[in-house]
């Protein structure tokens, strides 16, 4: 059997510059959240703790907001906006600190429903193509009414291509949306702790 020409299968096959489309996408919003994640991650956490709570013990609210606003990450904002509504009661301060925690959340898992998305349809994308590509395997060979299986044999191996493809696309697209996705749970922990702290930290009755 001749060698497989694949940059004519891609040509030649639509679900191929789909697949090709989906992956360019993928890779994407990987690239996005990655970015986005390194910047959520807070360093020395335990430091920006030990900073803001000295100053809130030694009455230095002002200061300790401003220090939260300087710094880009979930904890410090949840710690920022607390700051800024300290007067409420406990209640009232835990019910605005969940909305707050949500808000964090969100932000935290957007994007990550395309990848979601994206490693659940590519499989189905790759086996709607080789489907296509067995049809005209078998088409091509009622046509020529000679060649046997070999006909078929290349047909199907070019059609199931796009199989491979799909799961080339699907694959790293699962593995990093699972990625992230337990990035968000452990954020989202920290900041249920952390707000609770921060509670305490501001007495509120």
């Amino acid at each position: 059997m001749e060698n497989i020409n694949y940059l004519a299968i891609f040509r030649d096959s639509f679900t191929l510059v789909i697949l090709l489309f989906c992956s360019l996408l993928s890779l994407t919003f990987a690239f996005e959240r990655w970015f986005f994640f390194r910047k959520a991650r807070q360093k020395k956490i335990d430091g920006f703790l030990a900073h803001v709570s000295g100053m809130i013990n030694e009455g230095k609210i002002d200061k300790a907001i401003e220090f939260a606003a300087k710094i880009d990450s979930p904890v410090s904002r949840l710690f920022h906006y607390a700051l800024q509504h300290r007067d409420m009661p406990r209640r009232d301060m835990e019910e605005l600190l969940a909305t707050k925690r949500q808000e964090e959340r969100l932000s935290l898992e957007r994007n990550l429903g395309v990848l979601g998305t994206l490693g659940n349809i590519a499989p189905f994308i790759g086996l709607f193509g080789t489907v296509i590509g067995i049809i005209k395997a078998f088409r091509d060979l009622a046509l020529s009414g000679s060649g046997g299986p070999a006909v078929v044999a290349r047909g199907i191996a070019e059609a199931l291509v796009a199989t491979a493809g799909g799961l080339a696309v699907a694959i790293p697209a699962v593995i990093i949306y699972n990625y992230f996705m337990r990035k968000t749970k452990v954020i989202s922990s920290e900041l249920e702790i952390f707000s609770a702290r921060l509670i305490i930290m501001l007495g509120a009755k």
